[in-house]
């Protein structure tokens, strides 16, 4: 199973954008193009229904050998193998969200500056999702942070760095040119025409740029 440290595209199936009877043909795709870790998120569906999604979806990412993490709910861990369970500002802790699963798990934590980055570094993230980089209506209540800190933030966070927010291939190079060598895809990948193909030039464009901007 692949670590946060080793991902370069990280997808998210979100049943916001995504109905959930089109979420496995849709996971097939990004795992085509070749996707490095990817979550479920929906947030108007219950435990019960996001744990039988999860189920589902492991069938695809379990044998790619591609971590599926939960989003908010460490219930759903609990119920289903999922690797991992990511929080945000307003959801439970990282330590209690590890006394709720019975196994090693990853967790992830959102974060929208450079101070929350190294107090989730601090509280034992084994990632954290930095952002939103640009506007994005996924995250209307968040204003954008722009790439100016993610130098700040790398020089200050060791745990692995997955830029979101508004993120889509025409500015992916941009993005990468500031710093970022890690990235959250959602409405990019989940619209594109070519599902496979989009998900595809991004991760070239990731894992091309990445030795270039490693020393950065």
């Amino acid at each position: 199973m692949r670590s946060p440290a080793d991902a370069l595209l990280y997808g998210i199936i979100d049943l916001g954008y995504v109905a959930p009877e089109d979420a496995p043909g849709i996971l097939e795709k990004l795992i085509a193009g070749g996707i490095d870790m990817v979550q479920l998120r929906g947030k108007n569906y219950s435990i019960d229904e996001l744990s039988l999604f999860a189920e589902e979806l492991l069938q695809f990412t379990a044998p790619a050998e591609i971590p599926l993490i939960a989003n908010d709910h460490a219930q759903i861990a609990q119920r289903v193998d999922v690797q991992g369970v990511h929080v945000g500002q307003d959801d439970e802790s990282i330590k209690a969200v590890r006394a709720q699963v019975e196994r090693p798990i990853i967790v992830g934590k959102s974060t929208h500056s450079v101070k929350q980055a190294m107090a989730a570094e601090r509280e034992g993230a084994d990632y954290i999702g930095l952002g939103p980089i640009f506007p994005t209506p996924t995250k209307p209540d968040y204003p954008p942070i722009g790439p100016s800190q993610i130098h700040e933030v790398r020089k200050r966070v060791s745990v692995p760095i997955f830029c979101i927010g508004g993120i889509k291939l025409e500015n992916l190079k941009q993005l990468l040119a500031a710093g970022a060598r890690s990235v959250v895809i959602v409405s990019g990948l989940l619209q594109a025409n070519d599902v496979v193909g989009y998900t595809r030039a991004c991760k070239k464009l990731v894992t091309d740029l990445r030795p270039v901007i490693s020393g950065l």
